[in-house]
């Protein structure tokens, strides 16, 4: 017997010289070797993690006039090798001359998937970007920076919103790379990427030391049991603080419950804008290798179970033009094949969709999508031929029974009403602005990002997420695709305990500033009922922790910003559901709302500047019930911004003064988010985001506020 048990899914060539007669093999699975003597040796491929061959003559016969014992070993070599001889009892050798193995494809063994998880700006698609180019994956003359990111949004914001996937080979490895978001409101996107790698590279800023997002990230790595690597990045600033964050970090791994085998931890230091990492710091900075051996090594290869059944999860979702859906996710079991029928089923065994057959099988080489004739167990594999598969369903072959299991999302905490556009305005700028379109899409959107929730409420639809950003980075997307649509204010998503107490959800909010600021933002976060919990101060900035109800941090980031000009960061993460806090001292200014339907003139925007800010400028056109501004004062005004100068045929020899009007506050979409109140809506358009009130009748608006005043 000759067991290939390292190298399970390669093709041996195999050239038999003896007495004359020779055979070649070239086989995946069981083969016959044929000798001189007419002794049968069989080979058979398995798949324990041994690296040696044994082998095991039939009757104690006699090859080339030497005794063969039952059961020889030698060792493999280096893939692509030649074995000249076999050393059979101790000194002795056998007329088998040649055996050349080759990779057939990567077997699980020499796979190593990895998500890189961080907190947001610490540095995860910088260092991705550097593993590429220093693995020869792509060229270093590339002259993009971040191509991960590839979606506009990512590019233009600088942050990464979907989880991607992406390969390269090292040292005759397979090494699978997934690029994961950092910000807490796309905590979504990690949580189901985590389900298809075996190992984690918490990337840790220098300066800042562990975050919100790095607390979450690396809580839900350690329970699904994955051993971590931890790179301290942005080594090349002059701030950085090794030895504190070092101790933070373990601090942290020690307060999730990390076991004693998580601990024990490989710590590297890296710059991945300058593109090296070492083990300890003393040693040269040259490049990012190290890292590479350390995920080889350290990272261990999947749990698979390659003889079984064809099983496996979807974690992610593609459309291409000319296949259709594309469906990734990791090969639990077996193999896949082109034209092998599989069926869906969803978390709790229901069949989605059946009969469906494998049109084409593919994987992500760098930057490009390869075609591959079959995937191996352990892979991460893109599959196209099932257009109803969805995020967490499990594509199985005939005999599986049980659905693979998904990691559990957790709940989103903000609802947003998104309905169709009525405004006097409506169907002027975009092309889908009906109900059905947007239910489409919407739809469609549920399918790939697990996170969000849609509910059909009638002629509107309550979409629920993880917070502004990701409602905002939505209707971003929708309005670039051509879709004219209205939204709410958006509400905290309540619920209640077994006593039918109402419970509210609460977030730990992170706020880093300059120390001279740090009283203003306690006094505004004490406004909005949070709790401090820790304050640390260090080189003139301050870090100050708070558990706050999400229903207070509804516009409080843009507050940040201005109170601190600019300078505050604000991080959260959800905490937990406590119970309902009651009121807050939160008091709202009120809006300027046209009266009349026009082109906004400047003789009119010049009179209301003292009433307030202004959110339109001159040749602006407006309708009725349309905000142009913020009031000073705390109730609504009506006004006119059309009304333009009377002419006369009075002539004077003074010359007429000139009109001057400071610049409008043009409001972006996370900031008309914060600042909508439940009377309002958002309209959405591909070229304009506006405020209006729901009711645009000021009469009408009118009577409703004395019928909520007599109530």
């Amino acid at each position: 017997m000759i067991s290939l048990n390292r190298v399970s899914r390669r093709v041996v060539q195999s050239v038999i010289k003896n007495n004359g007669c020779s055979n070649t093999v070239r086989s995946i699975g069981s083969v016959s070797l044929l000798n001189g003597n007419n002794n049968n040796i069989s080979s058979k491929i398995t798949n324990k993690p041994q690296n040696r061959i044994n082998i095991n003559s039939n009757n104690n016969r006699f090859i080339n006039n030497s005794k063969v014992t039952r059961t020889s070993t030698f060792s493999l070599p280096e893939s692509g090798k030649t074995i000249t001889r076999l050393n059979i009892n101790k000194n002795e050798q056998i007329g088998l001359d040649v055996a050349v193995y080759r990779y057939y494809s990567k077997n699980h063994q020499r796979i190593r998937n990895v998500a890189i998880i961080a907190h947001v700006d610490h540095g995860k698609t910088s260092l991705v970007d550097q593993l590429l180019r220093q693995s020869g994956a792509i060229k270093e003359t590339e002259k993009d920076e971040r191509v991960m990111d590839s979606n506009a949004l990512e590019k233009e914001r600088g942050i990464t919103i979907m989880a991607k996937c992406t390969s390269f080979e090292y040292k005759d490895h397979k090494l699978n790379i997934v690029d994961t978001p950092g910000h807490g409101d796309f905590g979504g996107e990690v949580e189901r990427v985590l389900s298809m790698v075996d190992g984690v590279v918490l990337l840790v800023d220098a300066t800042e030391g562990p975050m919100a997002q790095t607390k979450f990230v690396l809580s839900k790595a350690l329970g699904q049991g994955l051993k971590p690597i931890v790179v301290i990045n942005k080594l090349d600033r002059s701030t950085a603080r090794v030895d504190e964050v070092e101790n933070e970090i373990f601090d942290l791994f020690a307060t999730l419950g990390a076991s004693d085998e998580q601990l024990n931890y490989p710590t590297l230091y890296a710059s991945g804008r300058q593109g090296w990492a070492i083990r300890s710091r003393g040693d040269d900075q040259k490049d990012i290798l190290p890292l590479l051996d350390t995920i080889v090594e350290y990272v261990e290869c999947p749990d698979v179970k390659p003889e079984e059944p064809f099983s496996m999860l979807v974690t992610n979702l593609e459309s291409d033009p000319f296949v259709g859906r594309i469906v990734t996710g990791k090969i639990y079991s077996g193999k896949a094949k082109v034209g092998q029928p599989l069926r869906v089923v969803d978390m709790k065994g229901n069949i989605i969709e059946d009969g469906g057959k494998i049109t084409k099988i593919f994987c992500r080489r760098a930057m490009e999508r390869i075609v591959l004739e079959e995937g191996e167990a352990g892979d991460i594999v893109g599959i196209a031929g099932f257009s109803q598969a969805t995020v967490t369903n499990s594509l199985i072959a005939e005999g599986v029974k049980d659905p693979i299991k998904a990691i559990p999302i957790d709940p989103p905490v903000l609802a947003m009403y998104f309905e169709a556009n009525n405004s006097p305005f409506a169907g002027k700028e975009g092309t889908h602005c009906t109900t059905l379109k947007i239910k489409s899409r919407l739809l469609k959107e549920i399918e790939s990002n697990v996170s969000l929730q849609v509910n059909v409420t009638g002629e509107s639809f309550e979409v629920k997420g993880r917070g502004e950003l990701q409602l905002g980075i939505l209707l971003e997307n929708m309005r670039r695709e051509g879709y004219e649509v209205a939204v709410s204010q958006p509400k905290v998503v309540f619920t209640k305990d077994e006593n039918g107490n109402l419970m509210e959800p609460q977030e730990e909010v992170t706020i880093d500033v300059d120390t001279e600021y740090s009283g203003a933002i306690i006094e505004k976060l004490s406004k909005r009922n949070g709790d401090i919990t820790d304050m640390k101060q260090s080189m003139g900035k301050s870090r100050l922790v708070f558990l706050v109800p999400s229903r207070g941090l509804i516009g409080l980031r843009s507050e940040i910003i201005n109170d601190t000009k600019g300078t505050g960061v604000m991080n959260h993460l959800f905490h937990s559901y406590v119970p309902h806090k009651g009121p807050m001292d939160n008091k709202e200014k009120g809006a300027l709302i046209s009266m009349s339907e026009g082109v906004a003139t400047a003789f009119s925007l010049s009179a209301l500047e003292d009433r307030g800010i202004l959110f339109i400028g001159p040749q602006t056109q407006v309708y009725s019930g349309m905000i142009i501004g913020e009031n000073s004062k705390l109730h609504d005004l009506d006004v006119n911004p059309v009304k333009a100068k009377q002419l006369t045929n009075i002539r004077t020899t003074v010359k007429e003064e000139g009109i001057r009007l400071s610049p409008p506050k043009l409001l972006k979409l996370e900031e008309a988010i914060a600042c909508v109140k439940e009377d309002e809506l958002i309209e959405i358009t591909p070229k304009s985001i506006r405020l209006r009130k729901r009711e645009l009748d000021s009469t009408k608006r009118q009577k409703i506020n004395r019928d909520k005043k007599s109530m």
